[in-house]
């Protein structure tokens, strides 16, 4: 294969991706369906229907082309145990607060996937310039990039989804501390999570704004409260909604529980606290030893050496 093949292979490629999408996006190929049209009447009762009015860009002209083609790879991929059940999917979905189904994951994970297979073309074609072109090894890196592009989508969810856990466990204290305020000064329990999830921010406040869209939906509030602590993934917070469901369906004083409750976060989160100095500690030390201290001998010997170049 000469150069001028290679690259005319190449943009009659690019030709016809183009030329789908143009046809794709077509108004003849993008007739709405049922669902969508009703979504928009049953927002404030089903969330989830946002998802279903965010057609006409680009991308998910493309999404909506390769997602077939998606659902066959992960359906194929499961049975040789290399990828995750759509429900454990869709509960890291959930855990990240993210509006996307298991399926526009996995066309997100193929879109991922096609750009480390092109960046893997294009070094197989610098190869291939340069003389040193090998279809064995050709090939074995444009896979090797395509599986890197698909774990790196799978790496990032992780990363939010962590990185919303941290979050989540630093707002935690004050919101506690909120709840027994509001049902010490007299609140009952659903009154005090619509009181906060109004006043407040975060993460946290989100998903009791959720709480309190489910209960307003008809949804028992004690119902609503036990779906929510099964959906948090953060084992303090999920302990915190249990004990206030347990204190509502038993009777108990929902004020001392609440302080109680608190109080067992505050020193939850000290001890997070000290357990995480615990294993940065020589992290820590590390610009004392490499910073401070250098600097220190510098200042203290800088003055010295002044005085015997001066007196020499």
């Amino acid at each position: 294969m000469t150069e001028t093949t290679m690259w005319a292979g190449t943009a009659g490629l690019a030709l016809g991706l183009g030329i789908l999408l143009l046809i794709a996006g077509l108004p003849l190929m993008n007739q709405p369906r049922v669902a969508e049209r009703v979504a928009p009447y049953v927002r404030s009762v089903a969330p989830e229907a946002l998802a279903m009015t965010r057609h006409g860009t680009p991308m998910s002209v493309m999404g909506r082309m390769l997602m077939p083609v998606a659902q066959s790879l992960a359906q194929y991929m499961r049975k040789l145990g290399l990828a995750s059940s759509s429900e454990l999917v869709a509960k890291r979905l959930r855990y990240a607060n993210l509006s996307l189904t298991p399926a526009e994951f996995r066309v997100q994970q193929l879109i991922c996937a096609a750009a480390g297979a092109l960046v893997g073309v294009l070094i197989g074609m610098l190869a291939m310039t340069a003389g040193r072109f090998q279809p064995a090894a050709a090939a074995l890196i444009v896979l090797t990039a395509a599986g890197l592009g698909a774990a790196a989508r799978d790496a990032e969810l992780t990363a939010r989804i962590n990185s919303r856990r941290r979050r989540m466990l630093a707002e935690f204290p004050t919101i506690a501390e909120l709840l027994a305020l509001s049902v010490s000064a007299g609140e009952s329990a659903p009154g005090a999570f619509q009181r906060i999830s109004t006043s407040c921010r975060g993460e946290i406040a989100e998903e009791l704004s959720e709480l309190m869209r489910r209960t307003r939906a008809g949804t028992p509030f004690v119902s609503a409260l036990r779906t929510l602590s099964n959906e948090i993934d953060v084992p303090a917070i999920a302990r915190f909604l249990h004990g206030v469901v347990v204190a509502v369906e038993r009777g108990t004083p929902l004020a001392e529980v609440m302080r109680a409750q608190a109080a067992d976060v505050r020193d939850h989160s000290k001890r997070e606290l000290m357990e995480a100095a615990g294993r940065k500690e020589v992290a820590m030390l590390a610009p004392v030893v490499f910073g401070v201290l250098p600097l220190t001998v510098v200042f203290a010997a800088f003055p010295g050496l002044s005085l015997l170049q001066i007196g020499f």
